[in-house]
């Protein structure tokens, strides 16, 4: 397992619509164990694969609290199958956005479709903080940041911090 370095925005590899994966084989599992390793090192509670430079439809989330056992969830080819028409308004972050923060509202609750890291079909029901993460982190597979779901005057504000905060790494990076 590897920690992957994650990719920040601006950066067209995180506007791209994402690949079905054909089969679930050992090239799959090796990135979901290496995606679960980078948003447990990160920290964070979902990350897709975008997020490390792979335009494939794979995400990853657990969001056990501190104090829990870790339940992690690989999803591969997630799709919603259901939300509910009742929304709620979550203070979202990214780790492809470090440091900044909106509130974004989604659907309280939905049912999901995906392929387990065995390649079998299963279905999630999500409510509360799951339902965010699954809705952020299938977005992310879309090509859709969670600063898309705010106003354009936000979401340039924001944008704007992370091409600043991305040639101040690059600097860091070279020294």
């Amino acid at each position: 397992m590897a920690i992957l370095p994650i990719i920040w925005a601006p950066d067209p590899v995180l506007k791209t619509k994402c690949r079905s994966v054909d089969v679930v084989d050992d090239e799959v599992r090796r990135l979901i164990d290496d995606m679960f390793q980078t948003m447990y090192f990160a920290p964070g509670v979902g990350l897709a694969a975008p997020q490390v430079g792979v335009t494939k439809r794979v995400i990853v989330v657990d969001v056990a609290g501190k104090d829990e056992k870790p339940q992690p969830i690989a999803l591969v080819n997630p799709e919603i199958v259901w939300r509910s028409d009742a929304t709620q308004i979550y203070e979202e972050g990214c780790l492809s956005l470090p440091e900044l923060y909106a509130d974004v509202e989604r659907a309280s609750h939905v049912k999901v479709r995906y392929l387990d890291r065995d390649g079998a079909e299963q279905k999630i029901e999500g409510e509360g903080l799951l339902a965010v993460c699954l809705q952020h982190e299938i977005d992310h597979i879309d090509g859709v940041l969670f600063v898309d779901h705010i106003s354009a005057l936000k979401r340039n504000i924001m944008m704007k911090k992370m091409v600043k905060a991305k040639k101040q790494r690059a600097r860091e990076q070279a020294a």
